[in-house]
């Protein structure tokens, strides 16, 4: 269950880590991606919900780092 939860997060950011620019849009899609690939992996409603939230608010209010380029900002932002 692992590798296919691991293999959905790695998909679902895919798409965006090849962005040279995000929009809200994406970042929607992005968290989308994220929030099936964690319910389909049987996590709690509530803490995916949350989850999800807090990065997408992160991602759409975050200053780009000078070394990475915005798909790798919402990674990053996932990470933490």
């Amino acid at each position: 269950m692992l590798e296919t939860l691991s293999d959905r997060l790695q998909s679902a950011l895919a798409d965006v880590r090849s962005r040279g620019k995000l929009t809200e849009d994406d970042i929607a899609k992005a968290m989308r991606q994220v929030r099936l690939a964690l319910l389909e992996a049987d996590v709690n409603f509530q803490v995916v919900k949350e989850f999800t939230g807090r990065v997408g608010e992160r991602a759409q209010g975050a200053d780009v780092l000078q070394a990475l380029n915005p798909g790798q900002q919402v990674v990053k932002l996932v990470g933490e």
